[in-house]
């Protein structure tokens, strides 16, 4: 059987928990050695056998990039014939899925990491181009063979966003990870290197920029963190320019309140975040959507425990009580997933970090059962397994 799947990121080009996703679950289809995968990824040539990258169109350079994307979709598309299966991932790849499923009769599998009708603040990202990105999400997801959810969380946006889909075509695969490459590993000059003391107590969070990792919230919530705690923040790859001065702004007023604020706006390599996670007190996931968040499982897998909140697929990885704490939030109705009263959120955020950092033998063995659950319950290999089991249900169909 041959599978092509579609995809924007790809190594070495990854900014996100997708990206990750697909690197995964390809290398795990591919080691069992009954599938030809092929992937199909935006961006410059890949030395990587069966994977090929697609430029954007010189013609639309300049364009906006939901026209651009849509350009590399066709490419993608016209090269998928000979295939039994398309699988696509994300909105930037729909569009190649739909398209290779009508040009050459191929079912379509779509794996669903977000939702453009729950992120509805990309509009500031593409203007236009959001109402373009929202068409092509709901055309694909509409006439796909199955639609693959990384939570039943997720799965029940799905059917909430597009009532249209039959419910017996939305499986759900969870996210995965790594536990061989994501365990603790101390490298204490990495970490001194960074600005971060490993003697002192610190949270650390990992993720985009972005209004859904609710950043901000973390931001202001750290004021009432107890003195001397170090609040390292691995953020980068901002969606707008207003929402990095936005972050710089609560980042600087947070220093003249506190010191030990350290800010790593560069995307690092596994070994130092490792090393960032494994010198950490506790990792703090604010996010006001996340279908699953595999940024908790990577935490979980270096024997963090996690301070997380309670929304989408976080509930079906971090366990409260037993790998960390769930934040409670009452959520706008409007797809944005702001909380009703930011201020109680984050009062409440830093409730919960605060009594992690108080009672840190406690910590440690929620972080010990954390290592232990994602070992467990989120191995690649059973995800791929899964995965091969909705693509052999989507060929028996066909």
């Amino acid at each position: 059987m041959r599978v092509d799947i579609l995809t924007k990121e790809y190594p070495p080009a990854i900014y996100g928990g997708a990206g990750v996703h697909v690197a995964e679950l390809s290398r795990a289809l591919r080691e069992r050695g009954d599938t030809d995968v092929r992937v199909r990824c935006f961006g410059d040539h890949r030395d990587e056998g069966g994977t090929t990258g697609y430029r954007e169109p010189d013609t639309l350079a300049g364009a906006n990039p939901a026209l651009t994307t849509m350009g590399v979709d066709l490419a993608m598309a016209a090269d998928c014939g000979g295939a039994d299966l398309v699988h696509s991932h994300t909105w930037y790849a729909n569009f190649a899925g739909h398209t290779a499923a009508l040009l050459h009769g191929l079912p379509h599998v779509v794996s669903a990491h977000s939702l453009e009708p729950l992120r509805p603040w990309k509009a500031e990202q593409l203007g236009g181009g959001y109402r373009l990105s929202s068409w092509v999400e709901r055309t694909a997801y509409e006439a796909a063979a199955a639609v693959i959810a990384v939570s039943a969380g997720m799965r029940a946006d799905i059917l909430r966003s597009y009532p249209d889909i039959d419910p017996a075509r939305v499986h759900v695969v969870h996210n995965g990870i790594d536990s061989r490459l994501w365990q603790p590993g101390e490298d204490l000059d990495v970490v001194r290197r960074h600005g971060v003391d490993p003697d002192r107590a610190s949270v650390v969070f990992v993720g985009r920029i972005t209004r859904q990792k609710g950043l901000s919230h973390l931001l202001r919530a750290a004021k009432d963190l107890p003195a001397g705690v170090q609040v390292v923040l691995c953020a980068g790859a901002p969606d707008t320019p207003e929402l990095l001065a936005e972050v710089e702004g609560l980042i600087e007023q947070l220093r003249q309140q506190r010191d030990g604020v350290v800010w790593i706006p560069q995307m690092l390599p596994r070994r130092e975040v490792i090393a960032l996670l494994t010198a950490a007190t506790v990792f703090a996931c604010p996010s006001v959507y996340e279908p699953l968040g595999i940024v908790n499982l990577e935490a979980m897998a270096c024997g963090l425990p996690v301070v997380a909140t309670a929304t989408g697929g976080i509930p079906e990885v971090v366990v409260d009580g037993e790998t960390g704490w769930l934040v409670p939030i009452e959520q706008v109705q409007d797809g944005s997933g702001a909380p009703l009263d930011p201020a109680r959120f984050e009062r409440d955020l830093a409730g919960a970090l605060t009594e992690a950092l108080a009672e840190p033998r406690r910590a440690a063995a929620r972080g010990v059962a954390g290592r232990q659950r994602a070992v467990d319950q989120f191995s690649w290999a059973s995800i791929g397994e899964r995965t091969m089991e909705v693509y052999a249900s989507v060929l028996g169909n066909s």
